[in-house]
């Protein structure tokens, strides 16, 4: 009777074994099966959710930050999608009758995404925020969004069977739930419009609205006009406007700033896909409580996407000793789904 019992209590923990062993892998069927970094992510998150684990974190301690564009969505198609919303938004919007100004810096975006690459412009990055800030001034914070979930209904361009609201890296929307699943508090810190990525992300990611950080401008009262925040008190008949006035453009150094800021705390994993992304992985591994971990993910793959091997190969080498690389191309099992094709 013994014996029988023992191999029952045997055969019952290999049957637990097996349900949690597919249940794990079920996680994460967009991955490439055993691949290096996937491996180094699931390993980790074990041991410090273990209690037993002198790595342990609590739950309280438990944040993740990811980058947006090229990290957790699509970023060459054949351009960022906040670029793409703005050269719509002045060339080809006819609700809106954009200035010169503008329209120089949506021709810009225009002829830069005929090769798949951003405008070769120095500063671009600022003379974008500005323009963005621009295009949507006199907007409810409520109309943009609508006007963001609206433009993200159409069809990629240079993908089939793609529309923008659906062009997230599917591992990494895996990523995003498994860490949720095992209580970690899951942020983005994009360098795109902080409503944008509202409209984009929140319901798609299970994410809340007060866990997006991005690019900021001033937003008003719709009867401020102009005046300062100290001089003017809201009332209940105005509603919150976007002004021309840009607060933050979210990279680099200005990542880590708005981390401290909004969350408090240095993260314990941080995913990004490019040198905006470098201070706030910098950030994360100086965590001074807990063991911690940086993912970069290398765009390396030109048959599912629009990559750029030469850069791709650059990044790498810039990256390979400092961080884990993700590469699109081989540890992705699929990129934005099976049906999925690049023009």
């Amino acid at each position: 009777m013994k014996k029988i019992r023992l191999i029952c209590s045997v055969l019952f923990i290999g049957i637990i074994f097996l349900v949690s062993s597919c249940g794990t892998n079920n996680n994460f069927a967009s991955w490439t099966e055993g691949c290096d970094p996937l491996t180094n992510l699931t390993s980790y998150v074990e041991d410090v959710t273990n209690k037993n684990s002198k790595n342990y974190i609590p739950v309280e301690d438990r944040i993740a930050v990811f980058d947006m564009d090229g990290t957790l969505y699509g970023e060459l198609f054949p351009e960022y999608l906040e670029y793409l919303m703005l050269e719509y938004r002045v060339l080809d919007d006819p609700t809106y009758n954009a200035s010169d100004e503008l329209k120089e810096v949506g021709n810009q975006i225009r002829e830069a995404g005929k090769t798949y690459s951003t405008p070769d412009i120095s500063g671009y990055d600022m003379i974008h925020a500005r323009a963005a800030a621009e295009a949507y001034s006199g907007m409810t914070v409520e109309e943009f969004l609508q006007y963001t979930k609206d433009f993200i209904e159409k069809d990629v361009a240079c993908f089939n069977n793609l529309k923008y609201k659906d062009a997230f890296y599917k591992p990494m929307v895996e990523v995003v739930a498994y860490l949720q699943k095992n209580d970690f508090k899951t942020y983005v810190v994009s360098g795109s419009d902080r409503l944008l990525c509202r409209a984009l992300v929140c319901e798609y990611l299970n994410i809340p609205e007060n866990q997006i950080i991005g690019m900021d401008v001033k937003l008003e009262g719709t009867d401020q006009e102009g005046k300062d925040g100290l001089d003017y008190q809201y009332k209940t008949t105005d509603k919150l406007i976007r002004s021309n006035e840009l607060i933050i453009k979210n990279l680099k150094m200005n990542k880590v700033m708005q981390i401290y800021q909004e969350i408090g705390k240095n993260p314990v994993i941080s995913f990004g896909n490019s040198n905006g992304d470098v201070s706030m992985h910098n950030y994360t591994l100086s965590n001074p409580k807990y063991e911690s971990r940086a993912y970069m993910l290398v765009a390396d793959d030109t048959k599912r996407d629009h990559a750029k091997i030469e850069e791709a190969n650059k990044r790498r080498a810039s990256w390979e000793n400092k961080y884990t690389i993700i590469s699109m191309k081989h540890d992705f099992k699929t990129i934005y789904g099976e049906n999925v094709t690049i023009k």
